[in-house]
């Protein structure tokens, strides 16, 4: 709760320095017409929020998409400045060629003048009401009023190196131990006296990750228990948790280690949130702008098939089954029914080309993808997104999870309409091809980009085309 208000008070900040900024900046335009040209309204007027109120959205949006108001607790100040200085060139380029261009000037040498001084102005007003903020942030965390709750991993020399790193007077503040794993490998641990034991061997991790609810967990192995490395990253990608993890020197020959601040520990970091911050926001958008303009310009081809599905068999027109979305969180899936009604009557069974119950139409759909059609409102709920991996039921998940315990990735991401298996793979009609095609989705998350959902979106389109679906 309290995190969620201190991001809405950096936010009221973005939102004080971009009215104050582009009031300020309207004065300052304002002196190259001699005449009565320009008005400039009242800052406290109605009228100046009105026509101020697209500008003010815009720079908002801007900063959501660029990723300012996630983890406000975890922002550099320095790092700060420079997304700021990145934002407001974006956004005043956009605002000069959209807003400014238009200005009856007297000599295009006021263009320039407009550009840099709307940049300087939104930029300093910015960056320091955003400085000051994150400065009361430090001093919260270096009070140990605020703190992220975290797991050690280890109980050696390293971890105890690694504790007298993070509390020394050039340490990492804000982080609070709350207990370490000894792993059980190789010797006795060597920091009990400093942080309190809370669980024995890698099976004791997922324990206490649920009992302590961790933001971040520290792994700190000794070379001896390397072995065990691989297993518990395993472990710990099943949770919404921050890895960080101590290097050797081989790792940071290979450029494993990037620093993000000068003094505190050395560690590697695996964070959580599998898609670029700044591109997350985009791929939600576009996921509404797309499957908006999908239903509509399709609408036609909607009611054909919905005549065609209805005609072709009896039974409903659409067929909606319960899925597994994002966080194991079920949700309803919907298709034009491809198939003869009940057809899982028997209980659930999954089809193949040669399925009996596929109807002559069922066929038709299945080979362009029309059955999914219905699916782009899932999208528009917030369900699905237009490319993930495809959802399925708790009775299969079950099966593959027995054979691939890592299928639970899957689950920290929205499901799709189409997928990276879908493409490479296509449809499974046993658990194990569920299985095999689980390879090209885990490889989706590891490589997650609007880039990457673009070359996907382009191939299925060629698939729909050709009428490979099936």
């Amino acid at each position: 709760m309290k995190k969620r208000i201190d991001t809405l008070a950096f936010a009221f900040l973005d939102l004080l320095s971009v009215v104050s900024g582009w009031y300020i900046f309207n004065l300052y335009r304002k002196s190259f017409f001699p005449k009565e040209d320009l008005e400039i309204l009242p800052i406290n007027s109605i009228e100046f929020f009105e026509k101020s109120s697209i500008i003010v959205a815009f720079w908002i949006i801007l900063f959501l998409i660029g990723g300012s108001y996630r983890d406000v607790y975890r922002k550099s100040r320095l790092t700060e400045v420079g997304k700021t200085l990145v934002q407001t060139f974006i956004g005043t380029m956009i605002i000069f060629f959209a807003v400014l261009l238009n200005d009856p000037v007297d000599h295009y040498q006021t263009f320039y003048l407009y550009f840099f001084g709307l940049l300087i102005i939104q930029f300093l007003l910015t960056s320091i009401l955003r400085s000051i903020f994150l400065t009361r942030i430090f001093r919260r965390l270096r009070s140990g009023k605020l703190y992220f709750k975290t797991l050690l991993i280890g109980g050696g020399k390293r971890a105890k190196n690694l504790i007298r790193e993070m509390e020394g007077p050039k340490g990492m503040p804000g982080y609070r131990f709350v207990g370490f794993i000894d792993p059980k490998l190789n010797g006795a641990p060597i920091i009990e006296n400093q942080v309190p034991l809370v669980g024995e061997g890698i099976d004791a991790i997922a324990k206490a990750i649920l009992e302590f609810e961790p933001e971040e967990v520290f792994i700190a192995l000794e070379k001896t228990e390397h072995e065990k490395f691989r297993e518990i990253i395993q472990i710990l990608k099943n949770h919404r948790v921050i890895i960080r993890i101590v290097p050797d020197m081989y790792d940071i020959m290979l450029g494993l280690v990037k620093m993000q601040q000068i003094f505190g520990a050395i560690l590697i970091e695996a964070s959580p949130e599998l898609f670029p911050a700044w591109q997350a926001p985009i791929k939600r958008i576009l996921d509404i702008f797309v499957s908006f303009f999908a239903i509509l310009l399709l609408s036609p081809v909607y009611i054909y098939v919905a005549l065609r599905v209805k005609l072709s068999s009896d039974g409903s027109i659409l067929f909606k089954q319960e899925r597994i979305g994002i966080n194991g969180k079920p949700f309803f899936i919907w298709k034009f029914r491809s198939m003869v009604e009940n057809a899982e009557k028997t209980g659930p069974a999954l089809s193949s080309t040669a399925d009996q119950r596929i109807t002559p139409w069922g066929k038709t759909m299945r080979k362009y993808r029309l059955d999914e059609l219905p699916q782009f409102f899932n999208v528009l709920k917030g369900d699905m997104s237009l490319v993930g991996y495809r959802p399925e039921r708790q009775f299969y998940i079950d099966q593959i999870v027995q054979k691939a315990p890592h299928y639970q990735q899957l689950l920290h991401i929205k499901p799709g309409i189409t997928s990276w298996g879908m493409v490479k793979y296509g449809y499974a009609s046993n658990v194990d091809e569920m299985v095999d095609r689980l390879k090209f989705d885990l490889l989706y998350i590891e490589n997650m980009s609007l880039l990457v959902d673009f070359k996907i979106l382009i191939y299925t389109s060629l698939i729909i085309v050709r009428g490979r679906g099936i």
